[in-house]
């Protein structure tokens, strides 16, 4: 099954404008960066030469070495069939991040202007460390990540009309009809259990077996365990793996907060920052940092040595916790401990929205699950499981503290749409339309 994506406009767009820019797409493993471009490519007719540099590392010399164009173009054909046309075809080189220069090195190729270049990988915010150096106005970026909620409705029977009056009811504060709203609990339901890989997802529509999903995440599993032991120094590789595995168990505690010496009695951050710099920077994992005070700008007052670590994907996160507990998602069972599984959900959802994800937790006045930034102002946001969702007595703190001026809270949960002063109740599947103002992250655009 192929699964439209949303940031199939941002390809869309790179190709159609003929900008003299390159197209750099980074993200995890397995999120389905390849395919997509691949398909784009297909679907708009354009001429494009496909590379892969871990399947021919030959390329890798081709790059090196190539010190015209013209000699890149003739280096390439030998490695694989297809022609390279003048003004013409789209060069699209996969795994670039086995040839580290290419992100500085494609200003010439650019420049020359005889061809265009997609270029695409993984493990980029690890092996291109100059990705930020990168030649300004000669290279986009766009950042994939898993199918967030909407995407993954497109397995379902909900249409257009539907999905767009959730929307207005998000907008307007306005409750959703109680058939539509289980309706749309039951399908988050489904989305924690399965998650947003593409492979997994696909694979479960296909099948509608949920053993089929949880196989395709032990893979993914195990590739990035591999990632893992390219790492420099062995005890590095066996401290990023241990750091990786420990995130489910964490998020099982009351704070959700990765507590560092859970690794190791007596262990300190500054000795395993760059550890948690590799999850992060990886795509396996996403940060929310600490943050002194909920009020922006919330980096000014951030503590990099108290975060929360979540998953990638939620769907990776319920199959280490095994069958029980998707089966328990999926029936609702009131009795499973599913904050940390709501947190990390809202968590990816946030991140692929371009937000960056704070929390604040006081002694006075209680923790906030997440702080971000949105339209310039500070927005705290609890997810809660379970039905006490009207107790949050952090979040109603910190409303009533002047000096914050907070003007409005969401709490997400297993609800229908309300609003108590400045708090607004909202489902928890309504954090898919969380748009960040600020933020270039595609939006949605497409109908399933």
């Amino acid at each position: 099954m192929y699964l439209r994506r949303k940031c199939e406009k941002t390809i869309s767009d790179w190709l159609k404008s003929g900008a003299k820019k390159a197209l750099l797409v980074k993200g995890a493993r397995q999120v389905g960066k390849t395919r997509l471009i691949r398909e784009v490519l297909k679907s708009k007719g354009a001429d494009f030469f496909e590379i892969n540099l871990i399947e021919t590392p030959a390329a890798v010399k081709v790059l090196e070495q190539a010190a015209s164009v013209e000699e890149l173009a003739i280096g390439l054909s030998t490695l694989k069939k297809g022609s390279l046309k003048k003004g013409k075809t789209v060069i699209f080189i996969d795994e670039v991040q086995k040839y580290k220069e290419m992100v500085t090195k494609i200003k010439f190729f650019v420049d020359e202007g005889s061809f265009r270049y997609i270029l695409s990988g993984s493990l980029l915010g690890i092996e291109l460390t100059n990705l930020e150096s990168a030649p300004i106005g000669y290279l986009s970026v766009l950042e994939m990540f898993p199918l967030d909620f909407e995407e993954f409705l497109q397995t379902t029977n909900i249409d257009q009309k539907i999905f767009q009056n959730l929307r207005e009811a998000f907008i307007d504060h306005k409750p959703v009809m109680d058939a539509v709203n289980e309706k749309m609990l039951d399908l988050y339901s489904r989305y924690l259990a399965i998650g947003g890989m593409p492979q997994a997802v696909a694979a479960f529509a296909e099948s509608r077996n949920v053993n089929d999903a949880m196989q395709i995440h032990a893979d993914i599993q195990k590739l990035y365990k591999m990632d893992f032991t390219q790492y420099e120094a062995e005890d590095k590789r066996l401290l990023i793996s241990a750091a990786y595995d420990l995130i489910p168990s964490e998020l099982l505690k009351q704070n959700k907060r990765y507590v560092v010496s859970d690794l190791k009695n007596g262990l300190h951050f500054e000795r395993v920052e760059n550890t948690f710099l590799w999850l992060k920077n990886s795509g396996v994992a996403l940060s929310a940092f600490n943050s002194s005070e909920p009020r922006i700008p919330l980096k000014l007052n951030e503590k990099k040595n108290l975060f929360k670590l979540y998953l990638s994907d939620v769907g990776l996160l319920t199959s280490e916790y095994g069958m029980a507990t998707k089966n328990m998602l999926i029936t609702k069972d009131p009795s499973l401990n599913a904050g940390g599984i709501y947190e990390n959900a809202v968590a990816q959802e946030l991140v692929s929205k371009g937000f960056d994800l704070y929390y604040y937790n006081s002694n006075r006045l209680g923790e906030l699950d997440f702080v971000i930034e949105r339209d310039g102002q500070a927005l705290p946001i609890e997810v809660k499981s379970g039905k006490d969702y009207t107790i949050h007595s952090a979040m109603t703190n910190c409303l009533n503290n002047k000096e914050y001026n907070i003007n409005e809270g969401i709490v997400f949960a297993n609800c229908n749409v309300s609003k108590k002063n400045k708090i607004t109740y909202l489902p928890i599947y309504m954090a898919m339309f969380l748009e960040n103002n600020n933020s270039s992250a595609p939006l949605a655009d497409i109908v399933f």
